[in-house]
This record gives structure tokens, sequence and C-alpha cells, in this order.
């Protein structure tokens, strides 16, 4: 009885709170400076990724006090921002904060500690995974929110990282690490023991293209200290010197090869290591394993290198990336050409697939949402293909 007699009253209530919600909107637009759509504009043009550049600029106050709060690591951004508002004749008070924020101090840099590293899109274990980074990454830290780093990738990549996934170090801790006796970790999977034998204890396991660093050697094993300071030792022959491997010269033959290594390794999103991958973390994966960083997604890997016409199966050339979706601007998936029509990508599971109409593995719909190629050789060291030798957070170039 009580529940019938209050629900006109309930009933009442709701309506109010409504239209106090729409008072409150409509008052909330109307305070909207006219020159905000413009703003919003130059912002989109100044980080039009935001996988790979921060700018959170939001706009407070009213007409009579107008202020600007947020986050940027692009100082250029920064600056362009305060010069369009004079240039505009718009009085505004700037309190963007520049990343990485001033309580990281010198320790603005860091390697990533564990054999396979997630980064978050938030600092939370529940939120999305965005990638992944291997054990010695060079990685660099903006910003600190509770036990949680935010890190950008030597890809350009940002996400979230742990507090215990990555060792802090500062610029000249940094360049020891380049300076040190580095060695990489070549096979798909293994681990650091206590002892140089292969029955003692784990300390940690190892993935492809771990970094380590060397302090000695003994009975065909290598002494290796981790990032966070662990000590160990690995077997020699499953590692390569930094030199030597940083200097390799990639070959699409060894690329496709390192893919065809991974067959039936499961989908994982966000994936980049023989643990499991996802479409792009395959082709990253594989041309890494040669000293080459692709850019990070599909629809990323898309805008660089070569661009051959896949309308003719005979222009394409083994270890090209091939781009499904919509179209060019819609870019949802990526496998690598291996010849005679054949493709390798991950999807549910790393497999091969055809483009040749009548061959096995062929899906007519695959092939009408091919729409974009990408060439990797011949494009080493153009925006989006970097040698690892040549990338200033591997190597000291001066």
């Amino acid at each position: 009885m009580s529940a019938v007699k209050q629900s006109p009253f309930i009933f009442l209530l709701l309506l109010f709170w409504i239209e106090i919600s729409a008072s409150q909107a409509m008052a909330q637009s109307a305070a909207d400076p006219e020159w905000l759509p413009a703003f919003r504009l130059l912002q989109k043009e100044l980080a039009p990724d935001k996988r790979t550049a921060i700018l959170e600029v939001e706009v407070f106050g009213t007409k009579e006090s107008y202020c600007l709060k947020g986050n940027t690591d692009l100082q250029n951004a920064k600056d362009s921002i305060g010069k369009w508002f004079t240039t505009n004749g718009i009085t505004i008070a700037d309190s963007i904060r520049l990343l990485p924020e001033p309580s990281m101090g010198e320790k603005i840099w860091a390697l990533t500690t564990l054999s396979v590293s997630n980064l978050r899109t938030q600092p939370d274990h529940a939120a999305e995974m965005a990638t992944q980074a291997l054990m010695g990454t060079p990685v660099k830290v903006l910003e600190y929110k509770d036990g949680w780093y935010r890190v950008q990738t030597p890809d350009n990549y940002i996400g979230w990282m742990e507090g215990l996934a990555l060792e802090r170090l500062s610029a000249t801790e940094m360049e020891a690490w380049k300076r040190s006796d580095r060695w990489i970790f070549i096979r798909l999977n293994g681990h650091v023991v206590k002892e140089s034998n292969a029955k003692s204890e784990i300390v940690t396991d190892l993935v492809l293209d771990n970094i380590l660093e060397v302090v000695g050697e003994q009975n065909g094993f290598l002494h290796i200290k981790l990032p966070d300071g662990r000590q160990g030792w690995v077997r020699k022959k499953d590692c390569q010197p930094w030199e030597t491997w940083s200097n390799q010269i990639p070959t699409a033959s060894n690329a496709i090869a390192m893919a065809k290594s991974l067959m039936g390794l499961p989908y994982l999103w966000g994936g980049t290591s023989p643990k499991a991958v996802d479409c792009s973390g395959l082709t990253k994966t594989s041309w890494f394993a040669q000293g080459v960083i692709l850019a990070r997604d599909a629809s990323q890997q898309a805008r660089y290198g070569g661009h051959p016409d896949a309308s003719e199966i005979s222009n394409l050339q083994p270890g090209d990336l091939l781009f499904f979706g919509r179209n060019p601007q819609r870019v949802t998936h990526v496998g690598m050409y291996i010849g005679n029509g054949n493709y390798i990508h991950a999807s549910g599971l790393v497999r091969i697939n055809s483009i040749a109409p009548g061959t096995p593995g062929f899906n007519i719909t695959d092939r009408k949402s091919l729409v974009a190629t990408s060439r990797i050789l011949g494009y080493l060291n153009t925006d989006g293909i970097t040698l690892v030798k040549d990338h200033p957070w591997y190597h000291s170039l001066q």
C-alpha cells in the first residue's frame, strides 16, 4: 500500500530531476564559447592519433575567465595552442600540464622487467589491453597514478603499466645500459635459471627478443642481470650478441619464417609475443625479429612503407603486408603475404589463407575486403618503419 501511495511523489521527483538536468545541459551549451569548435579541430590536427600522442585539454570557466586544463606530452602542441589563442585575440589561462610530470624527477626512463608486460588503456587491471612490451624494452615514463605508470614505447604507443613491470632509470643510467654487454634471446621460449646448469631453479621465463645484460660466462651459460637487478643464467646458444643481432640485414624470407614458426599460436587482443598475438602483433613480431620496428596497430601499419597495387597478385612480393577492412581509412585486419597468393595472419589463431581464387584457403569475402598494402623492404628508416640499430632509445647515436 505504501509503495502505491508514494509512486506519484516519486514520479514528480523524477520529472523535476529531468527538467533540472535539461536546464543545466542547456546552460552549459549556452556557456560554450563560439571558438570552441575551432579549438577542438586544432587539437585533432595537433594530435590526430591518441594512441601515440597525449593532448587531453578541456576548457573551463566563463567568458570573463576561461582556463585550459589537462595533459600533453607534446611541447610543440602546447606552444601552438598558446599561439592560436594569442592570434585570435582570446585571453585564457593556461594550466596545461606537460608530461613527463615533474614528480617523475630525473627517472623519466625505464626498462620493462617481465618476459612480457601488458600495457592497458587505463590504470586498471580491468581496462582493455592495448599492447605488450618485451623484457628489456626501453620506455619513456610520463606519469604515475595509483601504482601504475603511463609510458610510451619505442614505436610511440602509449599505455599504462604496473609499477612492478618496469625499472625506472635516469638518462645517465639509460646511457650506461645502452653501452652494456647486451644479448638478445633468440628462441621462442625459455628460462633464466639460478645456477649454470639446465636443471637449476627457474628465476624467470623468457620469450623471443627479450634483451639481457651479460655480466659473465660459465659452462656454456651466460651470467645475466635482469633490468630489475635479479640475476641468473641462460644458455649461451639460445642468445645472440646485441650488436650482431641489431646489425643484421632484414629479409622477407626471415620475417616469413618467423611468422610460420608461430603457426597455431592463439589470438590475443593486444598480444605481441610468442605466447599469443593479435593480427598486427604477428606482423610486428615477425619484423622485429629482423631488427625492424613497425607501428603497432594494423590501421597504423597501413599508413607507412610502399603501397603496391593489390588488384593484381603479381604486383605483390613476399613480406608485403595486406590490410583488410571496409576501405583504406577503416582498416581492421592485417596479414603478411608469403607468395603464391597465400598470406599468414592471426585470426582465431595464426594460420595461412589465400587471396588467389581457386586455391585452398581462398575466401571471396576476404579478397573483396583487401583494401591496402604496405611494402617494408626498400622503406627502412622511413616513417613508421625504423631499424632498431638506428633508434636512439636502444643505441647511443652520438
